[in-house]
């Protein structure tokens, strides 16, 4: 027990003779000689003290007369001339002769200093030409007296178990280290704490060391972790650099790496996984001295109705211009502090990052890129199920933008030394690393769906495109092996993007199958075959791939050798071979976006609030101080009131100007956003790349394009306006190459996540509904923006419409009657709850996009007819939907009894409405730029079509203008949630309909616009003459419309229909003449070849879904005019 013969030592207070020859691990005398009796091979001379030896014949062998078996020992030998010697351990059973000496036999070890070589029967270069006792003492740097190595062995012997007791590492060991950097300059002009650690991994146990390098980093991490913030990052700094110079240590930091202290969290709280790279946001600003360094605190002060700033330089006071001036001077100096503290973390990770210390083993890059993809894993798998064990975001943000810098670094490095390789501005994520089973991706969801789908429903493919063959039998394998996992769970194959009810955690969109891990088998033990283009399939010559647990795998395996492409096995015939210096960093870079989707983006959002803050705050005291000075001086008590409020505001106004000062230099810098920027452009070059591939591009996980999407997100919300996005390299081309993006794979058949599916059509809606970024739409290829209007106007039966609808909506707005308003007009004096909602932005219509199509809907008349019928339909539903919930909401208005109505009703109430507006201004897109859908009725389908209109906007006319009806009722009710919910959005878009097709069109279509207006059974003329302003009451829908707008403009044709539809009226028409399906229209259609009659536009609707006739079922082939004969 070496505890406690340690203590009994210490105790005695001095060794005796007898006990230094018990100690363990050593036999033999205590004087060690030379064994001259037995020990010994060929022709010696051995000195009369048994000490000294030498030889006379070849290659002559002594042995001394101690053996140890346990422990670390050394021995120290003077070399009194020149030549082959070699000096070293063997064991009992070891045998020389005249050729085989120390070295020369498998039970041998030994050194040659002399060829500089070690020896354990093969050879190998190992340490400096000099004397063996000097190498050792070389390696320490402690010149002298070869004896102190002796002398350290035995002070060790005690020592090293008191270094592993945590708080004399903590108290004692800790302080002395920091005690030695005190001295400032860089890591490398202090190299005592190198030659320390030489020590301790020369004389202690592997295990005493492990322990104590272990307690060590744990100590540092939680005086790094919960140090208090002083205006200088003092404590921060000094921590840092202690931690950089142990990690300089190649020995040190190989273990520190692999024995999961820096990112993994299986030995480790989670919470201190990266904690080296996180700069805490202080809470109190006195605590971090942000009051010394930012003297004078500024926020912004103009602010226009809506409370977006709209300063102007220009518009300062010289006041106001000298304290942002200072302000701007004091975030400057934080920033250079917090810069320094930025270094030493981007050092520790490039320390990490060395591919170059491979002479003790596997690279310290390697060893940290397992790690680092086990770290990924465990926080994919566990988000949403078990938060607690996740590493915090505001930790993963940090840790984010380090390994940004270092990984840029090194990938740069690389490329000076190899000429011709793509730079790390140019970086992307080669598409083959997406299914040739390199790289795990732990059951993350792929574009096409499942991975274990993809590589049975593609497997012709992957050997047609990229060389690779999976064996049949792998398939069945894992199919019957899918079908098992189904069983047991029930659901596996649900898409699991759904929005989870009742408070339960959602389970984030791009985690597919519950089973973790089951979706990457897909090369595991599959057979791939490397083969020419041509030659068959039937006979490939099959290499194994091995795909190994992440902490198996080798160099070998990541950056390949000779006829092994590593990382970048099964290269697709469309993906050019550009070298990449350093396959390594594309996994890492891999990583990194994987990071930003897992929670970075959340954070970014989460921090805008303190901007936010400051904002209302600023607002709320430019109000009271605008009140002060209006304030009459008879109420001295309400000016000292408003005083006290404008005190609050400004302290709280003060804290939260430094508040934002220190996150912005730690989060929302310059640099942040280029390297936020730079994620963004390695998604679009990847994702680009990855599409060229054809069917291949199913394998590409899904947090690309989420990524792409969120970061320009993050750009231009979040990082505006305090750094503006044009000053980004390079940022309109890529601007336009997302919009490429959005635009060809919003409607992409390869992508089948419902999920990712959604997020692409926001992103595109939200696209263009500002100005800079629908001029990039607009700077695609012609191909392209064709190609994503005609996605736009399929029919929208089985597939999401809505937001596809909305974005037809945002191209037109701006272009509509009455319809270039930002803001509805009766919620003007409401103040927005988010101003910059893209619902909320000035009109910006595209006028390339509309002409784009009209030419669709004019060339392609089937389609113009299928579109058309579809938004009617869903406006139909739309609309009806919107009638039966105000129906339900009036009825529970009018119950004596106090009745909340659901929120959730008012919503769905509320969406239903604005469904239908959008829909209606659709329609009017359409009649605008092509009228001759409706009206020339040479067209297969437009007489139907215009008898639909017609009556879709009857229906809509008089259930909102009628008098007192339910509309006005619900409307009058100001319920919260239903305040879009008004007459003017719905009857000016139905009015524009009507302008189009009644006054703006030619003298024949007009005229049969307004026959069919006419015609049809639920035309009322008290609606028209509401639009016109001429109703009898001047309350409800009538006054509400015409303090809006009015069709007196064009009130002569439209009296011109009134008078229409009283001449109509007076004209008898006999139930003979009369359609007798719809008894609205007179007959005008007869049937062939059974000769039945009806109107047109009840056998056209008939004869869209039927072609037997209504009366005999006879099949129909043909349908001609009819007109009824004259008396």
């Amino acid at each position: 027990d070496l505890g406690s013969h340690l203590e009994r030592l210490l105790s005695e207070g001095e060794t005796t003779e007898d006990s230094r020859g018990e100690i363990e691990g050593r036999l033999g005398p205590q004087p060690v000689v030379l064994d001259h009796t037995s020990g010994f091979e060929g022709l010696l001379f051995v000195d009369d003290d048994l000490l000294g030896v030498i030889g006379h014949s070849n290659f002559s062998s002594i042995r001394a007369t101690t053996c140890v078996y346990k422990g670390k020992w050394a021995y120290e030998v003077l070399i009194s001339s020149q030549g082959l010697m070699q000096i070293g351990w063997c064991t009992l059973s070891c045998r020389f002769n005249q050729e085989e000496g120390v070295g020369d036999t498998p039970d041998s070890y030994a050194y040659d200093g002399n060829r500089v070589r070690k020896w354990n029967v093969t050879t190998t270069n190992y340490g400096k030409e000099d004397r063996l006792v000097e190498q050792d003492c070389a390696l320490w740097r402690l010149h002298g007296d070869p004896t102190v190595l002796i002398t350290l062995a035995h002070i060790f012997n005690h020592f090293a178990p008191l270094m592993c007791k945590v708080y004399l590492v903590e108290d004692v060991l800790m302080n002395f280290l920091l005690g030695i950097l005190e001295g400032g300059g860089s890591v490398d002009e202090h190299p005592l704490i190198q030659q320390l650690l030489d020590l301790f991994w020369l004389l202690m146990e592997d295990y005493e060391v492990n322990e104590c390098l272990k307690q060590l980093m744990m100590s540092l991490l939680r005086a790094y972790r919960f140090s208090p913030i002083i205006p200088d990052l003092g404590f921060q700094i000094h921590y840092l650099r202690l931690t950089t110079a142990i990690l300089h240590h190649e020995k040190s930091r190989k273990y520190l790496v692999s024995s999961h202290v820096v990112l993994n969290a299986n030995t480790f709280d989670v919470l201190r996984s990266v904690v080296f790279f996180y700069i805490k946001t202080p809470l109190r600003v006195k605590e971090a001295g942000l009051e010394e360094l930012i003297l004078t605190t500024w926020w912004p002060t103009d602010f226009d109705k809506e409370g977006k700033d709209e300063h102007e330089p220009a518009d300062e006071s010289a006041d106001e211009r000298l304290r942002r001036r200072a302000y701007e001077r004091g975030c400057q100096r934080l920033k250079k502090r917090i810069e320094v503290v930025e270094e030493l973390q981007v050092q520790i990770l490039k320390l990490l990052l060395n591919n170059k210390d491979k002479s003790t083993g596997e690279a310290s890059r390697y060893i940290f890129l397992n790690k680092f993809r086990k770290f990924l894993q465990e926080n994919a798998s566990n988000r949403g199920q078990h938060p607690t064990a996740l590493c915090p975001p505001e930790y993963m943000v940090c840790f984010l933008h380090r390994l940004i810098t270092a990984v840029r670094a090194c990938w740069d490095d690389s490329c000076r030394k190899s000429p011709g390789s793509i730079s790390s501005e140019e970086a992307y994520i080669p598409p083959q690393l997406f299914y040739n089973g390199k790289v795990d991706y732990f059951d993350l969801q792929r574009l096409g769906g499942l991975l274990s789908h993809l590589k049975k429903t593609l497997k012709d493919d992957l050997a047609s495109k990229a060389n690779i063959i999976i064996d049949p039998a792998e398939i069945q394998a894992t199919s019957m092996d899918d079908l098992d996992e189904d069983e047991e769970s029930g659901a596996a194959q649900r898409p699991f993007g759904a929005v989870a009810m009742g408070g339960a955690l959602a389970r984030p969109s791009w985690l597919s199958s519950p089973t973790l891990g089951r979706a990457n088998r897909f090369l595991s033990t599959a057979a791939v075959s490397l083969m020419t283009p041509r030659r068959p399939l039937t006979q490939p010559e099959k290499v194994k791939v091995r795909t190994l647990a992440v902490e198996h795998r080798t160099e070998e395996d990541i950056e390949g050798s000779h006829g092994n492409d590593g990382l970048l096995l099964g290269r697709p015939l469309e993906e050019p071979d550009q070298p990449i210096a350093d396959k390594s960093l594309l996994e890492i870079v891999d990583g990194i976006v994987m990071m930003y989707n897992l929670s970075v983006h959340q954070q970014l959002g989460k921090m805008v609030v303190v901007s936010d803050d400051v904002h209302e705050y600023a607002v709320a005291l430019k109000d009271t101080e605008e009140k002060i000075i209006r304030c009459p001086a008879r109420r001295p008590d309400i000016l000292e009131e408003l005083k006290k409020s404008q005190k609050v505001f400004a302290e709280k106004l003060n804290h939260l100007s430094r508040r934002l000062a220190w996150i912005n230099a730690t989060i929302y810098s310059k640099d942040k956003m280029l390297d936020v920027y730079w994620l963004l452009c390695v998604c679009i070059r990847t994702i680009e790349h990855a599409d060229n591939t054809g069917s291949l591009f199913a394998f590409t996980p899904e947090f690309y394009l989420n990524v792409a999407m969120n970061a320009y997100s993050a750009l231009k919300n979040y990082f505006s306006p305090a750094n503006s996005m044009e000053e980004l390299p390079g940022y309109e081309e890529s601007l336009t190459q997302l919009a490429a993006i959005l635009a060809k794979h919003f409607a992409d058949p390869r992508i089948v996540g419902t999920d990712i599916k959604d997020s692409l059509m926001q992103a595109l809606a939200s696209y263009v509904c500002y100005p800079q970024s629908l001029r990039a739409v607009e700077r695609i290829s012609e191909e392209q923006r064709v190609a994503m209007m005609k996605n736009l106007l399929a029919p929208y039966e089985q597939r999401p419409w809505a937001q596809t609808n909305w974005i037809l909506v945002r191209l037109w707005r701006g272009c509509g009657f009455g319809y270039r308003y930002t803001r509805l007009p009766h919620l003007l004096k409401t103040k927005p709850e988010d101003a910059n909602l893209p619902s909320l932005q000035k009109p910006c219509p595209s006028l390339l996009l509309q002409r784009h199509m009209a030419e669709l809907l004019s060339m392609d008349k089937d389609m113009a007819a299928s579109f058309l019928n579809s938004v009617l339909n869903q406006l139909n539903w739309a609309f009806s939907e919107f009638i039966g919930m105000i129906q339900e909401i009036q009825q529970a208005a009018e119950r004596p009894e106090r009745n909340f109505v659901d929120t959730r009703q008012l919503k769905v109430c509320a969406t239903c409405f604005d469904l239908s507006v959008s829909l209606l201004r659709v329609l009017e897109m359409t009649v605008t730029l092509v009228p001759e859908i409706f009206l020339d009725w040479s067209r297969p389908s437009a007489e139907l079509l215009l008898r639909r209109l017609a009556q879709l906007l009857n229906q809509v006319l008089n259930r909102v203008t009628a008098e007192k009806n339910l509309f006005d009722r619900v409307v009058n009710l100001r319920l919260p949630g239903l305040e879009s919910v008004d007459h003017y959005p719905i009857l000016v878009a139905v009015t524009g309909i009507l302008v189009r097709i009644l006054v703006d069109g030619h003298r024949q279509g007009n005229s049969r616009a307004a026959s069919v207006l006419l015609s049809d059974p639920c035309f009322q003329l008290h609606s028209i003459q509401l639009l016109l302003g001429e109703g009898g009451d001047s309350s409800g829908a009538s006054a509400a419309v015409r303090k809006h707008f009015s069709l007196h403009a064009s009130g002569g044709a439209v009296w011109c229909l009134a008078h229409q539809y009283l001449f109509k009226k007076q004209i008898p028409t006999s139930e003979e003449d009369l359609c007798p399906i719809c008894y609205a229209h007179s007959i005008c259609a007869i049937f062939r070849p059974c000769s039945h009659k009806s109107c047109k536009a009840c056998i056209n609707q008939h004869l869209m879904n039927n072609k037997d006739c209504f009366f005999c079922k006879a099949t129909i082939t043909g349908v001609e005019d009819y007109s009824k004969p004259g008396s």
